[in-house]
């Protein structure tokens, strides 16, 4: 009897212990999963900048480092400055989508604009103007008066592809029924503006034609040049070297650089960075100020037919 009772207890035991709730387990539902965060870029690809050799490579990097860094501390990106020595290796990386903004030459623009569509984004205004001329200058003491008593003589070229430091003093020596192989005893290039001004000074040239606005930062830099350099002519105004991109360059980046560059004279950052390349601000201008450009170009090339 006993017994009986006790394997009883032992079934009841058993069978409430069957009853018992179980540990309650975790349900992971995968079709509530989110993505994990993107790790964070360590490796941001910088803005490549590309200034042509307008003025030589130390004073470029002198003078444009205050706007590089502006641009950097406004896109949040690292700037990387380009350089190369003549004008053609800067519109090729242009054109190659290598450098995603570039401050040419205007004769680069208007050949880069022509051959792979080159774009305008803005302009700087300085003194108020959108022009700059071609200045023909001689040693201060040199009795030459115009480019025809610099026939025979050694003369200092910029670049093949400037428009004042090139194509203008060609023009000239055309209008006296010559060319620059034939007219000068020795001409050479100095790829940079500022570089021809001080051959001038230096006696290493006897002439030669240059940037107006080159030349008169660089005298305001060294005021020593003011007495050894003299202008004796002036050509007559042409569209001011562009700021530009390359075909490939997305419109929503040119626009926000574009837009950048425009409000730069708005803060005093922006106004230090632009007086350290002498500019006033940066303004959006038509196409066709550089229509004079073109038209030298092609009397040029006429009076260059035999």
């Amino acid at each position: 009897m006993m017994r009986r009772l006790f394997v009883g207890v032992l079934l009841m035991v058993g069978l409430l212990g069957g009853c018992a709730a179980e540990p309650e387990t975790a349900v992971i539902s995968l079709s509530r999963l989110q993505p994990l965060p993107p790790p964070e870029d360590t490796d941001v690809k910088p803005l490549r900048v590309a200034v042509a050799a307008i003025i030589s490579p130390q004073n470029t990097v002198d003078n444009y480092t205050p706007l590089l860094n502006y641009l950097s501390y406004k896109l949040r990106r690292p700037v990387e400055l380009v350089q190369r020595r003549t004008y053609a290796e800067i519109n090729e990386l242009i054109k190659k989508g290598e450098v995603d903004l570039a401050f040419v030459c205007t004769s680069a623009y208007v050949v880069g604009q022509r051959e792979f569509g080159m774009q305008l984004i803005v302009a700087p205004q300085v003194n108020g103007e959108t022009v700059y001329r071609s200045l023909l200058i001689v040693p201060a003491d040199s009795p030459a008066q115009s480019m025809a008593d610099l026939q025979g003589k050694v003369f200092a070229f910029t670049d093949p592809m400037s428009n004042t430091g090139r194509n203008y003093p060609t023009f000239l020596v055309h209008q006296l029924g010559s060319t620059p192989e034939t007219f000068f005893s020795r001409t050479f290039y100095t790829y940079s503006h500022d570089d021809a001004i001080h051959a001038v000074a230096n006696r290493v040239a006897d002439g030669a034609a240059v940037d107006s606005l080159v030349f008169a930062y660089t005298v305001q830099q060294y005021p020593e040049l003011a007495e050894k350099v003299r202008v004796i002519h002036e050509s007559p105004p042409f569209g001011i070297p562009p700021v530009v991109v390359g075909p490939h360059v997305r419109p929503q980046s040119w626009v926000m650089l574009r837009d950048i560059l425009l409000e730069m004279d708005k803060d005093e950052a922006g106004r230090a960075a632009l007086a350290a390349v002498g500019i006033d601000k940066f303004v959006v201008v038509d196409d066709s100020i550089y229509d004079s450009v073109r038209e030298l170009e092609l009397t040029i090339s006429a009076l260059a037919t035999p």
